[in-house]
Order: structure tokens, then sequence, then C-alpha cells
């Protein structure tokens, strides 16, 4: 495998990574019973909408999109979200590396991201890299949130 590189989404990979994102979170779907996840019922147009007003990191190795995490600004706050990594390179990294590269692109000082609370190798992930939980969220029976901050500076 050629070494992965983080940097922006390239022009035209919305396609690519709306692929990436529906097959990273079936196992999410699979988790919750559920796959009606926003992950996996966002259209192409609503992605290319949503990279409009945000930022999206890729991880590439080579020409493949690996990998992905999205971040915008709100109240002084950096939100993460969809990390989402392709299931045969889970687990080797490319999430950190992501995720930190998000952390080091914002001069903000606070960061916030949300996964569900069954989803435990997210949690230690996040845990891991100082996030701490600010507060749950149950948003149907079976679905709870799990709301998480971290001081960047």
């Amino acid at each position: 495998m050629p070494p992965i590189e983080i940097g922006p989404l390239p022009p035209g990979a919305a396609g690519e990574l709306l692929t990436l994102q529906r097959a990273a979170y079936i196992p999410e779907a699979q988790l919750y019973d559920d796959v009606r996840l926003p992950a996996l019922v966002q259209t192409l147009d609503e992605l290319a909408d949503e990279l409009t007003r945000s930022t999206c990191l890729a991880a590439l190795a080579g020409r493949r999109l690996v990998g992905a995490v999205r971040t915008h600004e709100r109240d002084g706050v950096l939100h993460v979200g969809r990390l989402a990594v392709v299931p045969d390179l889970q687990g080797h990294g490319i999430g950190t590396r992501l995720l930190l590269a998000a952390e080091r692109a914002t001069p903000l000082a606070r960061a916030t991201l949300f996964t569900g609370a069954r989803s435990t190798a997210n949690l230690r992930l996040y845990r891991r890299h100082g996030y701490v939980d600010a507060h749950r969220e149950t948003v149907r029976p079976g679905l709870e949130l799990v709301h998480l901050v971290k001081e960047l500076r």
C-alpha cells in the first residue's frame, strides 16, 4: 500500500467520499439495527451542499480515498463530524491522523463531536485523544448519542 497522505478533499471527489462514508457506516447501522442513519441516507446533492459549508480533510493512499473527516465552525467551536475510514483499513491509525489534522488546522480553542453510545471503538478513539463526555442525548429508544469536547489550546 502506498503511504497515506492527509490533505484537502480533492476536487470532484464527492461521489467517492459518499461511497467511503456509506461503507464506513455500515457497521454502525448493524450496531444500531438501523439502516436509516443520516450518514447512510445522505444523497450526493446533500453531501455536495454540505461540502460548500464545511472543510473536508481526506486520507489518500495513492489515488484511493481511504478516510475523511469534515469540520465546521459554529459559535467559536470546531465541530468535528463524519470521521470515516474504509472498513479494510480501520484500526490502522488513519482515523487518529485525520482527527489530529483537523484539530491542528483550526485556531479555535475547543472542539466538539458526537458518536453513538454503543460505538465503543469510536468512544475509545476520542477519549484516548483527550475528548471528555459533555452530555448524552437520547434520539429515540435504542439510540443514545454521547457528545464529547476537547480543549485544544
